[in-house]
């Protein structure tokens, strides 16, 4: 009897000599993209195809045993072309297919049985198909990303957000927890995809994006900032209005204080779990619109004193 050969590398998308480590992100990315929650309509039942092959080749890649018996098959197979089990491949034992077990292909059934699927391989989201063998499962685990003001990000606040998660439409309040910073992650317990067979819900993931500010650059917990000063204070030094996230402070600029020249305010960065980090700020001259005739006058008798030096 012949089936479809399948090519689990292509399925995944790796090559034929990638470590477990690569089969397992491969299988994780597709995972994610092709769940069935996360779809409707044609691309639903689309979904829940692809998963199927997608499950299958990653119960024969991520289990040693069952990738070397499938290897042993050669790489010269293409997916889709008719197999039928060669008869000079000694000592290698093959089934007879059960004409559709449903989770798994013929293909699959002819190498290993219909009692090959091992119920500890695989991960959270290829577990759709699997039902009537494991019980309840819990459904898969959504990331989304979650864009945050500067502010929001340093002092903490409350904020309502709408997802939309297969045919659902969810509004959410989520709690954001002082100082989490850019990239932190906020977990909803409970907010992701639908469980299977009586099984719990999974979890939302929150990826934190915090937006560009007009003020503040951030980097880590540090945050950079700009002031102007008139060429006098930049010489003589002066005490200036510098912003923070919590308000203007006073700070003293030394003098000749160039351009360009960063000063530390210690403690007025962005709040974090390890604490507070620094504001730097940058100098930058800035001239007025308009020198008068006596200021001019002085900046001549600079320039004279300056001449030789």
């Amino acid at each position: 009897m012949s089936v479809k050969f399948q090519d689990y590398y292509e399925v995944l998308g790796v090559k034929r000599d990638a470590t477990a480590k690569e089969i397992k992100s491969a299988y994780h990315k597709l995972a994610r993209k092709w769940h069935p929650d996360l779809h409707s309509g044609k691309e639903k039942e689309e979904a829940e195809e692809k998963i199927k092959k997608i499950n299958e080749a990653y119960e024969v890649l991520s289990d040693p045993e069952k990738r070397s018996k499938y290897d042993r098959l050669g790489a010269n197979w293409q997916g889709g072309q008719d197999f039928q089990p060669p008869p000079n491949m000694d000592g290698f034992e093959f089934y007879t297919t059960t004409g559709g077990g449903g989770d798994f292909s013929d293909f699959f059934e002819m190498l290993f049985g219909a009692g090959g699927f091992n119920p500890n391989a695989g991960g959270p989201f290829g577990r759709a198909g699997r039902r009537a063998r494991r019980g309840p499962v819990k459904g898969q685990d959504v990331e989304a990303r979650l864009e945050l003001s500067l502010e929001d990000v340093h002092r903490g606040a409350e904020t309502s957000i709408q997802l939309s998660l297969g045919h659902e439409v969810k509004t959410l309040n989520v709690k954001i927890p002082q100082g989490i910073g850019n990239g932190g992650k906020i977990r909803l317990k409970g907010q992701g995809g639908e469980g299977f067979g009586g099984g719990e819900r999974g979890d939302l993931y929150l990826t934190v994006h915090i937006r560009t500010h007009p003020v503040f650059k951030v980097s880590g917990s540090d945050l950079e900032a700009e002031i102007s000063l008139r060429p006098e204070q930049a010489v003589l030094g002066a005490e200036v209005a510098v912003p923070t996230l919590d308000g203007s402070v006073t700070m003293k600029v030394p003098p000749a204080s160039g351009a360009n020249r960063r000063l530390r305010l210690k403690g007025k960065g962005l709040n974090s779990k390890s604490g507070p980090g620094d504001l730097y700020v940058k100098v930058r001259i800035d001239l007025p619109d308009y020198i008068g005739p006596e200021e001019q006058e002085l900046y001549r008798k600079i320039a004279d004193l300056r001449k030789g030096r």
